[in-house]
């Protein structure tokens, strides 16, 4: 009997407790209708919802004040992360203060807690508006971080591949890619923090670029130099090919040499590429010298044959009725003379061929002369 008496009670008292649990369930709900007459009559029994808004407004305030510092003022992309998740919490904050107690005090909550809410309808929309402001703050942060890491790894790219191009093409087409993402990195939001970090830099980065930029005009320049002083190379080998010319046209052929050379002395020794214009350089003035020893060959050789030419004639006129004994002496003397002067007739000259048919026959007649 004494133990039914235990369990009766033990069940009403497992009753009651859930039944008050129950109550207390219903009354907390966050329904107007239910919770101001309660709070008029027994308001111990909303201390649940209570104790719910004042740690959720003391949490809004203090999460909403650290969102400010990190997303307003980052000192690094972690701050905006760490920002991020302090706005968010705050939204959840807000979210859980329902609109209607706004402005109401309860005075026994209060009277007890020592509560500190001042938190007007005002007030609470402007926590609202901070915190999307902070939301869209956070939105446009994390774009520019974006964009930054975007540019800044192209930009490290560039100066990687510049370094391993081959020719100009590929290193013009490397600036692009360079100048591109240095435009990106202008165009960040200057209130952003990753447009703080890239002010820093990007002094760096443009002056780094301007010098690669310069080098490659400079080249640009050196190659359009070379390039024209190689078609006066190609104009002067084509036309002095094939030798023996006469002077004027191993003249033309100095000539063509020498305005390649004129070109190639235009690159200033400070710019790429004026290395392989002093090699050009050289091997043009070789080419050069050649041509001026040939053309004095050629004049020289010219200049001999002739006057052993107008040497025959005067002998021919002299001894036009053939050689008396007492002329032998003197004849042989000037044929030789005339025989020597064909002799300098050099090789590969214009007139080599008929000065060693000339010298022939002088020859011949010399002989026939001496042995009279």
């Amino acid at each position: 009997m004494k133990v039914k008496l235990i369990a009766l009670s033990l069940g009403i008292s497992s009753l009651v407790v859930g039944g008050l649990a129950g109550l207390t369930y219903i009354v907390n709900l966050p329904y107007p209708m239910i919770r101001r007459p309660v709070a008029r009559v027994a308001p111990i029994l909303l201390l649940p919802s209570y104790m719910s808004m004042d740690r959720n407004y003391r949490e809004a305030i203090a999460h909403v004040e650290q969102a400010d510092q990190l997303v307003n003022s980052p000192s690094s992309f972690a701050d905006i992360t760490l920002g991020e998740k302090k706005v968010q919490a705050a939204q959840n904050n807000l979210d859980a203060l329902p609109v209607w107690f706004l402005g109401y005090e309860p005075k026994f909550y209060c009277r007890v807690f020592s509560c500190s809410w001042r938190f007007t309808f005002d007030e609470f929309k402007q926590a609202r508006t901070q915190v999307g402001r902070m939301e869209a703050i956070v939105f446009q942060q994390k774009n520019a971080i974006t964009q930054y890491e975007k540019a800044e790894q192209l930009l490290q790219t560039a100066k990687q591949d510049y370094q391993k191009a081959k020719n100009l093409q590929q290193q013009q087409a490397i600036l692009t890619t360079w100048q591109n993402s240095l435009d990106e990195l202008h165009q960040l939001p200057p209130s952003t923090f990753a447009a703080t970090l890239a002010s820093a830099k990007l002094e760096a980065y443009q002056r780094d670029f301007q010098q690669i930029a310069g080098n490659i005009v400079g080249l640009k320049q050196t190659n359009i130099m070379i390039e024209a002083a190689q078609k006066f190379s190609l104009a002067a080998a084509t036309n002095c090919k094939n030798a023996p010319h006469i002077t004027e046209k191993w003249q033309q052929c100095a000539n063509l040499w020498q305005q390649a050379i004129d070109r190639l002395q235009t690159v200033n020794p400070k710019e790429p590429g004026y290395v392989e214009s002093q090699t050009l350089i050289a091997q043009y003035k070789t080419n050069l010298g050649a041509v001026e020893i040939r053309q004095k060959t050629e004049k020289a050789s010219v200049q001999a044959f002739e006057q052993a030419q107008a040497k025959i004639q005067q002998l021919q006129s002299k001894f036009a009725q053939g050689v008396q004994p007492h002329q032998r002496s003197l004849f042989i003397s000037e044929l030789q003379g005339t025989i020597n002067q064909l002799q300098k007739v050099q090789s590969q000259t214009t007139v080599y061929n008929q000065a060693q048919e000339l010298l022939k026959l002088a020859q011949a007649k010399l002989q026939e002369v001496s042995s009279l």
